[in-house]
């Protein structure tokens, strides 16, 4: 019963982070219909960007969370003006191929500036906490409660404010926004400015527990996707249903079979769901 406790445990809080990582692509995705294959690597330069702040320059944990959530964020809004926007109106291929080249570009710098070493964040909350007979260290906890803070966040910033009603009109009808008035380019910037930052987010809570290098963001970015399949494509919730089911799924499979083929069953879960129901979770069959 403690083993199962503490892999539920681990599941959840890597549900968490898969999560968030999620949510972010599927914005991307279901609003701007951009298959950003470089999110994980984005995922990746946040890691690197806490380090820098918080580590290189010494401003601390929490301050180099906020420092590096704004860096992104306008690493979001550069990539999106300059990489994606200019190929709004070329076919999709282009924009994998760029992509492509982005995570390509982020992986090859972050190991020409920090080298292909791994590198670990100081843990600022090494405390841990026992309950139920199982460990949860307080770094594990706030992956868990800031995921859980994010997804409010963004629900209420979507449904309650007038920028979120912006996004979603715009992933509605692009042209019919334009029609109202929406700046769809402001939109999409924004948009991309949300998806960076939220992957600097998951990258900050996530980057104390384990190490940094600069492939790290290969496997979570594939995983991304395959929760944004499972969810249904452009599908919020479920990208959110999808990354914890997925972190359950790995936990109790790398508990109970082998952590060695723990990677191998988000493919597994993947092809099984889809051959249930090949819309993915939320998703809705075209007519």
């Amino acid at each position: 019963m403690e083993l199962f406790l503490q892999q539920l445990f681990n599941g959840i809080m890597f549900g968490s982070t898969y999560a968030i990582v999620a949510l972010g692509l599927t914005l991307v995705m279901g609003i701007l219909n951009i298959p950003n294959f470089a999110h994980g690597h984005l995922y990746m330069l946040g890691g690197y960007c806490l380090f820098f702040f918080a580590g290189t320059l010494g401003l601390g944990y929490w301050a180099g969370m906020v420092l590096s959530v704004a860096a992104l964020g306008l690493v979001g809004v550069l990539m999106e003006k300059f990489v994606y926007r200019p190929l709004n109106d070329q076919p999709h291929i282009n924009a994998f191929i760029a992509a492509v080249g982005s995570l390509l570009f982020l992986e090859s710098f972050a190991l020409v500036v920090w080298g292909p070493q791994g590198l670990r964040i100081p843990n600022p909350h090494p405390q841990a906490i026992e309950l139920l007979g199982i460990t949860m260290s307080v770094q594990r906890l706030l992956v868990i409660i800031g995921a859980i803070v994010l997804i409010a966040g963004l629900h209420l910033f979507m449904k309650k404010t007038i920028a979120g009603a912006t996004i979603e009109a715009v992933a509605q009808n692009r042209e019919g926004a334009m029609l109202t008035g929406i700046n769809v380019n402001r939109v999409s910037a924004m948009t991309f400015a949300i998806s960076t930052g939220t992957a600097a987010v998951a990258a900050s809570l996530i980057s104390p527990i384990f190490m940094l290098s600069p492939s790290m963001g290969a496997i979570l970015g594939m995983k991304a996707f395959v929760i944004v399949i499972l969810g249904g494509m452009g599908s919020v919730p479920g990208a959110i249903l999808g990354g914890y089911l997925l972190g359950l799924i790995e936990a109790l499979g790398g508990g109970y079979i082998s952590a060695a083929y723990k990677d191998v069953f988000a493919f597994a879960a993947l092809i099984l769901i889809l051959s249930i129901k090949p819309t993915g979770l939320f998703g809705k069959r075209e007519v």
